[in-house]
């Protein structure tokens, strides 16, 4: 697989399962998010699964890719998935078809009252 099929490999596997997404990770996997950094398979699995439980189930289906370069074994994406999350972008370095470090922002805007 290349860089790019990885990658959509990954983005495919959002709607799957959070099994189907560790496929693309290994134990020496780092996730780099403005909330702490996230190494190995059993963190990031806890990453994914806690998103995606604590996700309405629209999210998902609202999910938009607005940008996506590709060069070599990093990929970049900017997407939203509105009105949940109007911006977010994420980084990979995928190097023989596995993410070995993903950055991950999004910005949520403040919920009604909160």
């Amino acid at each position: 697989m290349t860089t790019a099929s990885t990658l959509a490999h990954h983005l495919k596997a959002l709607t799957v399962s959070v099994d189907e997404i560790m496929s693309d990770y290994t134990d020496e996997s780092v996730l780099l998010t403005p909330a702490g950094d996230i190494r190995g398979l059993d963190g990031i699995g806890t990453f994914f699964a806690d998103f995606l439980a604590n996700s309405p189930p629209a999210l998902l289906q609202a999910m938009r890719v607005m940008h996506q370069a590709v060069e070599g074994e990093t990929a970049f994406i900017t997407w939203q998935a509105a009105p949940f999350i109007p911006l977010a972008t994420d980084t990979f370095l995928i190097r023989d078809d596995k993410i070995i470090v993903q950055t991950f922002v999004a910005f949520t805007p403040p919920t009604a009252g909160g």
